[in-house]
């Protein structure tokens, strides 16, 4: 029997199949997608096996289901004859705004499910991934789907009511993130720098400022006060951001994102 099985290789699927691929054989991930050629060739790439969406469904101890909410009673409801007949299968979701029981009702109710909300840095083992279990998922097979997915990063359990808020600042940061590294980047530019270096002296600060604060317990507003020197450079700029309602911007992003994940919920 495979370990796991990944139905849908997205952005998000993907990331968690090539995070898994770190610890796990591969000959013990499935994976399988709308196209084929698509399948074959990830697992190519990877070294994984291509598989089936019933392939997966009869053969993975884990069946992580990389699909988005508005199709997730579509796919469950053709695997459900599978799912059945088994009595070892355990569920994965990472879809927002549907609950474990949302999707145990999918394919009849019943079944164990992990609901997990992971980021795209997962992809290169730096991802935080919220997870939250039934009652149904023994201890034993949530560590043991903990430290087979262990390679994607940081897992955190936090209960599932709260986990479309957690997911509004996890999963969808990345692409603010990104909006502020490009944003900081054209700004280097702007002043005459390559944007090679731009970009690069922009990440690098931003990982190095994420290590501070992870590391040394302090509230960024001390950090970022530590920085700004009376009548100097950083304050101006703080001064500029400030101006432009960067933290309102910031909050509402998070708001906005979370508000849509409710939407999902029927």
């Amino acid at each position: 029997m495979a370990k796991l099985g990944f139905i849908g290789i997205g952005n998000m699927g993907g990331a968690l199949a090539t995070a898994a691929a770190r610890n796990v054989p591969g000959k013990e991930i499935l994976v399988s997608s709308k196209r084929w050629e698509h399948a074959r060739d990830f697992a190519a790439a990877h070294n994984l096996v291509a598989s089936t969406n019933e392939s997966v469904a009869k053969e993975a101890k884990f069946v992580v289901l990389g699909v988005k909410p508005q199709y997730m009673e579509e796919v469950l409801t053709g695997l459900k004859p599978l799912l059945e007949v088994r009595t070892d299968a355990i569920l994965v979701t990472m879809a927002a705004g549907l609950t474990m029981e949302n999707i145990s009702g999918m394919v009849g109710g019943g079944y164990p499910v992990i609901r997990i909300m992971p980021n795209t840095p997962s992809g290169v083992g730096q991802g935080l991934i919220l997870y939250d279990a039934n009652d149904r998922v023994n201890q034993g097979d949530l560590n043991e789907f903990l430290e087979l997915m262990s390679g994607a990063g940081l897992f955190d359990q936090l209960p599932e009511h709260l986990i479309d808020a957690g997911s509004a600042v996890a999963g969808c940061s990345p692409a603010f993130f990104c909006q502020i590294l490009e944003a900081m980047a054209d700004g280097g530019v702007a002043c005459g720098l390559p944007r090679d270096k731009a970009l690069t002296y922009a990440t690098q600060a931003m990982l190095g400022t994420a290590a501070m604060v992870q590391q040394s317990g302090q509230h960024p507003g001390q950090l970022k006060d530590a920085v700004c020197s009376p009548g100097g450079s950083t304050i101006q700029g703080v001064r500029a951001l400030e101006n432009g309602g960067l933290r309102s911007c910031m909050m509402e992003a998070v708001i906005a994102a979370y508000e849509k994940n409710k939407e999902f919920v029927k």
